[in-house]
C-alpha cells in the first residue's frame, strides 16, 4: 500500500483557481475521506490524485516518488465512480476481468482474482449476468470488485453511493468498511458530500471549503473539537445549533454552538424559553424543533419517544462544558 504526500497542490481552470494550495499526508493503509459542500474541490482533488486532471502547481508523491507527470495507468490506482461505469454488453465476470485481460494476465490468475473478489463482495451468483440484470447496489459492488481485481496501491471512490436509495447506501457503506478491514489496510480515498458517510467510514476526514483545507482529523476530533464555525456546522447530523447576540454574550463569544444532544428541556439555571415548532419521534430518540426567535430553529435531541405539541412553551438549557464558543471570525474560543 502507498503513502501519498500532497504538497501545495493547486489546480486552475483558466483564470479560476479551484484547488488553492492543499498540503496533506495520507498514510499507508489509511481510509481518508474528502468531504465538503458542492463546489469545494473534493472531486477535483481526487481526479488530480488519479491523474485524470493535470496539476497546475505543487507536487504529488506516492511513497516518495513524484507522480505529477505519471500516466493514470502507471500510478497503481483503481477508481470507483458513482455512475458504476460498467460495460453493458459484458457479463459481471468479464467486467471484473477486463483490466487483467488488457494486462495480458493468465486465464488462471484472472479466474482466481475475480472469484476471490466476487466471494468477498458476495456477488458470485451474478458472475454470468449482464449489468442490466442487476440492482443498483449489485452494480456498485461489481464496480468495487473490478477495482479489487486490479490489486491497486490506492483505491479512489468518487461519491460511490450517491445513486443508491437510503437502505442500499447503508448496506453498501458496510461493504466498503468490511472491504477496507479485509484487505489488510489498503489505502483508500473516498469523496462524499454526505458527512454521515464520512463519520462512519473514515480513519481521518479532510474537510474542504473553496479549494482549501478547513481541518483534518479523526471523526471524533472534528465532532468534538471543530477548528472553525464552518466545520462545526458541517460535521454532525443534525448540524450544530448556532446562537448569537444575547445568547452568546454571557459566554464572551460572538457565536455559540451546541449539539442537539447537549441541550435539555426543562427549567433550571441558564434556561432559555421558546415554542415548539415540530417534534419528530424516531423510536430510539426524538427531535424537538424550537423557535427561540433566532431565525433558525434550535434542535433538541431527547432519548426515547417524547411528544411535544406545536406552539407548546418550553424551557431549554445547554449542558455545562458543552457550549462551543467562536469569535467574530469563526475561530474557536474553547468550550464552556
Amino acid at each position: 500500500m502507498a503513502e501519498l504526500q500532497l504538497t501545495d497542490i493547486r489546480k486552475s481552470f483558466g483564470a479560476v483557481e479551484v484547488i488553492r494550495g492543499v498540503s496533506l499526508t495520507i498514510r499507508s493503509g489509511e481510509f481518508m475521506v474528502f468531504v465538503g459542500p458542492s463546489g469545494c474541490g473534493k472531486s477535483t482533488l481526487l481526479r488530480l490524485v488519479a491523474g485524470l486532471e493535470a496539476i497546475s502547481d505543487g507536487t504529488l508523491s506516492f511513497d516518495g516518488q513524484i507522480v505529477n507527470n505519471l500516466a493514470p495507468s502507471k500510478r497503481g490506482i483503481a477508481m470507483v465512480f458513482q455512475s458504476y461505469a460498467l460495460y453493458p454488453h459484458m457479463t459481471v465476470y468479464d467486467n471484473m476481468a477486463f483490466g487483467m485481460q488488457l494486462a495480458k494476465s493468465s486465464k488462471d490468475a484472472i479466474k482466481e482474482r475475480v472469484e476471490k473478489a466476487a466471494d468477498l463482495l458476495q456477488i458470485t451468483p451474478y458472475l454470468k449476468r449482464l449489468p442490466k440484470q442487476l440492482s443498483g447496489g449489485q452494480r456498485q459492488r461489481v464496480a468495487i470488485g473490478r477495482a479489487i481485481v486490479r490489486d491497486p496501491k490506492v483505491f479512489l471512490f468518487d461519491e460511490p453511493l450517491s445513486n443508491l436509495d437510503a437502505a442500499l447506501r447503508v448496506a453498501t457503506r458496510l461493504e466498503i468498511a468490511k472491504l477496507h478491514h479485509s484487505m489488510n489496510g489498503a489505502t483508500m480515498i473516498y469523496v462524499t458530500h454526505d458527512q454521515v458517510e464520512a463519520m462512519t467510514l473514515a480513519d481521518r476526514i479532510c474537510v474542504l471549503r473553496d479549494g482549501v483545507i478547513e481541518q483534518v482529523g479523526t471523526p471524533v476530533e472534528l465532532y468534538e473539537q471543530p477548528q472553525s464555525l464552518f466545520v462545526a456546522g458541517f460535521i454532525g447530523s443534525p448540524k450544530m445549533n448556532f446562537l448569537t447576540g444575547k445568547f452568546a454574550e454571557p459566554y464572551g463569544a460572538s457565536t455559540i454552538g451546541i449539539r442537539s444532544e447537549h441541550i435539555q428541556i426543562g427549567p433550571g439555571e441558564g434556561a432559555w424559553t421558546g415554542k415548539v415548532i415540530h417534534s419528530e419521534n424516531l423510536g430510539s430518540d426524538s427531535y424537538v424543533y424550537a423557535d427561540m426567535g433566532t431565525g433558525e430553529p434550535v434542535i433538541v435531541r431527547e432519548d426515547g419517544t417524547k411528544k411535544h405539541q406545536p406552539d407548546e412553551a418550553i424551557s431549554i438549557r445547554p449542558q455545562r462544558g458543552q457550549v462551543h464558543r467562536f469569535d467574530s471570525e469563526g475561530r474557536p474560543l474553547g468550550r464552556q
